[in-house]
């Protein structure tokens, strides 16, 4: 019988084993942003590995934005929560080649604002009505020149990540923030190179404007059913500029 060959299991480093140890005693343990891991005499003697292994576990941990290392007599490795920034900008680039169409992100979209913008109704506070306002004043008065095109849809996108901000759900928060995130990158500058769509920006005003009726009154169910209607009423504007680009490319 002759010898088969099984690939082995990927041996794993570790300092590797060290960082997801560190992670779930994070967890386990309910640890914060601003608390202290144990020093490194400590880790060494707990995983009983090298200094060096043990800094390299911590470099790792620095490098995914989880702690901050401080120099000094008082230094150490802080806990830190990671930059939402950073976040979504390193899951932006792992899509970055698969190329999400504006009507893919939208579908996701119709499926994750309504919940948002229920959840966010009970918790807006005096200063989000503020910059609610502010943002749908934006956009009352039709562009005249690209500048202001290109202002008017990062406004109506921030209105979103507002609401995203008030929500008590971190996961829902975060994908609304990130498909806003995706929206403007892959389909606001998209638009740019077309004509106004002054009937999609029109569709979009008038649902802020009662969307913003619903939150005043505080009725939740009314705002999830007119966010529900207002993606739909989006991504069907965005199928709609999918043809036209292709027939704007071709030409």
């Amino acid at each position: 019988m002759q010898k088969q060959d099984f690939e082995s299991p990927q041996r794993i480093k570790r300092a590797d084993q060290i960082v997801e140890s560190v992670k779930r005693w994070v967890v386990v343990n309910g640890k914060q942003p601003g608390d202290r891991l144990p020093n490194e005499r400590e880790l060494m003697e707990q995983f009983e590995c090298s200094k060096g292994t043990v800094r390299e576990a911590l470099k790792s941990l620095e490098v995914q934005g989880l702690v901050r290392i401080k120099t000094g007599p008082n230094g150490g490795a802080v806990l830190e929560r990671v930059p939402y920034e950073k976040a979504s900008q390193l899951l932006r680039n792992f899509l970055h080649f698969d190329q999400p169409t504006g009507p893919e992100i939208y579908a996701l979209r119709t499926l994750v604002e309504p919940e948002i913008a229920a959840l966010a109704t009970p918790r807006l506070q005096d200063e989000d009505f503020a910059r609610l306002e502010s943002l749908v004043a934006c956009c009352e008065t039709p562009a005249s020149n690209f500048d202001e095109r290109m202002q008017q849809r990062i406004a109506e996108l921030e209105f979103h990540v507002v609401l995203a901000g008030c929500c008590d759900n971190a996961m829902l928060a975060f994908i609304g923030r990130f498909l806003n995130d995706m929206i403007r990158d892959l389909v606001i500058f998209k638009k740019a190179q077309l004509p106004e769509q002054q009937e999609f920006s029109c569709a979009n005003l008038n649902y802020h404007k009662q969307l913003m009726d619903a939150f005043r009154e505080r009725d939740a169910d009314r705002a999830r059913e007119l966010m529900r209607e207002h993606m739909q009423s989006a991504e069907h504007f965005n199928r709609e500029l999918e043809g036209q680009l292709q027939k704007h490319f071709l030409a």
